[in-house]
């Protein structure tokens, strides 16, 4: 006699069931000053870049004098890149010196990373493009004048990096409003 086995029955609606939420632990006190010192990092790093767009706009006198400044005429590429680059890159950067492109590239890049950072929302986005401009004025300048390899520029180069992997803009910024965003959550690169 030949025995036949009985298929057993799935019941298919048992797994549409709605599962229970998970409970998310407590946070820490050493995570909740982890969340704070990233955001102070972000916000710092904004406004470096934000003071650097505002600075060659209007001429504060800082580093950039009025007479010097962008929305007077002046280039805000040409004297760094025309004057202060050395290196074996030196004369890539000094081709565009003053170039109508570059000074609106610059100066874009500068205000727009800076606003992100500020307000913690598209900080992947900020991050890479800060880390971009970051390198290239790391490459600017090689050797760097007071190590053989490392200067400030790659640190901040690395702390943007960091910023980028975590939800720093969450913390002090609107990264968790951006988030909630459709075409955010669409494109999770966005955050």
């Amino acid at each position: 006699m030949t025995a036949i086995a009985e298929r057993p029955t799935i019941n298919r609606t048992a797994n549409r069931t709605a599962r229970p939420p998970v409970a998310t632990p407590a946070e820490t006190t050493r995570q909740k000053a982890a969340r704070y010192v990233l955001a102070g990092l972000r916000l710092a790093l904004g406004w470096t870049f934000l003071w650097a767009f505002l600075d060659k706009m209007f001429g504060l006198g800082h580093e950039t004098a009025a007479t010097k400044a962008w929305i007077n005429g002046a280039s805000p590429t040409e004297g760094f890149l025309g004057k202060a680059v050395a290196g074996p890159f030196a004369d890539v950067y000094r081709s565009f010196a003053g170039a109508a492109w570059a000074d609106w590239l610059f100066m874009i890049g500068l205000a727009a990373i800076g606003t992100a950072l500020i307000l913690g929302i598209g900080t992947r986005i900020a991050a890479a493009a800060g880390t971009l401009l970051l390198l290239m004025m790391w490459t600017a300048v090689l050797p760097p004048e007071n190590n053989p390899f490392v200067d400030d520029h790659l640190i901040y180069a690395g702390v943007l990096a960091v910023l980028a992997l975590t939800t720093a803009g969450n913390t002090l910024g609107l990264g968790r409003y951006w988030a909630r965003l459709g075409l955010v959550r669409r494109l999770p690169f966005l955050r």
